[in-house]
């Protein structure tokens, strides 16, 4: 049977023993507090604890650090395909704090080629992946499809065009009146998706086109994006499948295994 008393260590400090176990600090032994009755108020207000720090941490992890986002059509094709969902770097270019102006910074700026995840002016609450093409201060220009920048061609091995489609205007493309190059007519200004420019892009603002350039809406039509838009870089593709696959359950059974990783650029 345990008892309770008293005995000397060899030093000849006195130690407490408790339920037959010494205790070498002389205290009393710290007992772990039983666990609440299942289904019982205490154990409710456990739970509700560890469900609050949950969120609590998911949202920090959602709003300032990383993201997902599915790719759902063609405007970045061969780059990135529908059905590829993607992990986005929000720490890369900051992120704002919801309901505020407060804006915590990046450790990066947008660069050119860059492909980025923003908020959509055209489509409020939707978010949008495009690549960078024009930075702040650049003079930008498109000729039979083929992009200049600053005076000089581009280089632009990622692109997809398709031929079966013909140039045409569109009076969304209005926008660019505002924003064209010195000594270019505003009055005989008829740009058109292949053809348009030049214009130079304004402080904090940036020019963004998909890579499928006759399937993709984007700059040249909505306009530029703000900085302050912009959410993060795609980081990782984490998983695939081909969505207009013929096959049953197609988001297992028409998995593509080979696009999982780090995006191309």
């Amino acid at each position: 049977m345990a008892s309770r008393g008293r005995t000397r260590s060899a030093e000849g400090k006195a130690e407490e023993t408790i339920d037959g176990e010494s205790n070498p600090g002389g205290g009393k032994r710290a007992r772990r507090r039983p666990a609440p009755e299942r289904f019982s108020s205490a154990w409710f207000v456990d739970w509700a604890k560890t469900l609050v720090f949950a969120a609590v941490i998911f949202l920090v992890f959602r709003t300032f650090l990383l993201a997902t986002f599915v790719i759902t059509s063609g405007s970045m094709e061969e780059t990135l395909l529908v059905g590829d969902f993607l992990l986005v770097n929000k720490v890369a270019l900051g992120s704002q704090v919801p309901g505020t102006a407060l804006r915590i910074p990046g450790y990066t700026e947008p660069e050119f080629g860059d492909i980025i995840v923003f908020r959509a002016d055209h489509a409020p609450g939707l978010d949008i992946i495009k690549r960078t093409v024009g930075l702040p201060g650049d003079t930008l220009w498109m000729t039979d499809k083929v992009l200049f920048r600053n005076g000089e061609r581009v280089d632009e091995p990622y692109t997809v065009h398709d031929p079966r489609q013909p140039d045409a205007p569109d009076p969304s493309m209005v926008w660019q009146l505002e924003h064209l190059a010195p000594g270019t007519d505003p009055g005989q200004y008829h740009p058109t998706r292949d053809n348009w420019g030049p214009i130079v892009i304004p402080p904090e603002r940036y020019f963004m086109l998909g890579d499928n350039r006759e399937q993709s809406l984007d700059s040249r039509y909505w306009g530029l994006v703000e900085r302050r838009k912009m959410k993060g870089k795609p980081l990782f593709i984490y998983y695939s499948y081909d969505r207009e696959a013929a096959k049953p359950f197609r988001i297992v059974t028409a998995m593509r295994p080979g696009r999982i990783g780090p995006p191309p650029d």
